[in-house]
């Protein structure tokens, strides 16, 4: 994980043991004496891909920062039902009371890196890459992206300042996809890629005389987007989006668009089914 994302993973951290602690475990402070250390687990019960367990490593160690962690499948690995995936040693007090939020975090990841893979591994035999959007758990944004990474697919933008899209409001309001490019490309910094949402072999060439970095295909049919391929012929790179199930893309994939954005890695994502068991 990178320093941002890190320091993304500190926050959600003390505002996920806050509503969940509060003044103090309860149930555990009053069973288990301070100083009684164990040793436990995490255990895949599915098949899929890890990630995350850096941020679970976190949760942990801010409540024992003594605590011992021991990866046995890194980060990014595939595992199997039954696989551990770390085996750690701390205060049994800490293991009790962090263990749903850092399972929590290491769910969630793991399944938008196994969606992630799942997608990626479609269009291996294309140059065509995977891409996750914008549609994020709100405060999750370099997590749910970093998991996406972690799986094999690749980020689109982070959010509205890393990139300019020229959706069709956009269009609507400056009167055309040319007017849109053109007060865009005015005002901002030299360097950052504009991409044009366009729906029409018509909406396309505009794109293209505009000088479009990006020109995204949206809910077109495969044979639409295969024309607009070649008719954008390498003047600007081309993102295919819009109803991309896992079924479909490899048909998309062989029209030669370059990108395959994917609200679904994030938006959709089922948790990877994993457990903590204590060590006797």
């Amino acid at each position: 994980m990178n320093e941002i994302e890190l320091k993304a993973a500190q926050t959600l951290i003390g505002l996920a043991l806050s509503e969940d602690v509060g003044e103090g475990d309860i149930t555990t402070d009053n069973i288990i004496p301070a100083e009684t250390r164990r040793k436990a687990k995490m255990v895949a019960k599915a098949d899929g891909i890890v990630a995350g367990l850096p941020v679970a490593e976190m949760v942990f160690k801010s409540l024992d920062p003594d605590l011992v962690w021991i990866v046995l499948t890194p980060e990014g690995s595939k595992v199997k039902r039954g696989d551990v995936m770390v085996e750690f040693e701390g205060t049994y007090r800490a293991l009790l009371t962090g263990e749903r939020t850092a399972l929590n975090f290491l769910q969630r990841l793991s399944g938008i890196a196994t969606m992630s893979g799942k997608y990626a591994d479609a269009v291996k035999d294309y140059k065509t890459i995977i891409l996750d959007t914008r549609k994020t758990l709100p405060g999750f944004r370099m997590l749910d992206k970093y998991a996406v990474k972690t799986g094999g697919a690749s980020n689109h933008r982070i959010g509205l300042y890393d990139m300019a899209m020229i959706k069709d409001n956009h269009i609507e309001v400056a009167g055309g996809i040319t007017k849109a490019v053109n007060a865009v490309r005015s005002n901002i910094k030299e360097g950052i890629k504009i991409e044009v949402e366009t729906t029409t072999i018509a909406q396309v060439q505009e794109a293209i005389d505009a000088g479009a970095d990006i020109i995204m295909l949206d809910n077109m049919d495969n044979e639409t987007m295969r024309k607009s391929v070649e008719l954008i012929a390498g003047r600007a790179k081309v993102e295919a989006s819009g109803n991309m199930t896992l079924e479909r893309l490899r048909e998309v994939a062989a029209t030669g668009v370059d990108y395959i954005s994917i609200g679904a890695l994030t938006h959709s994502v089922s948790a990877l089914d994993i457990s903590q068991r204590l060590e006797d």
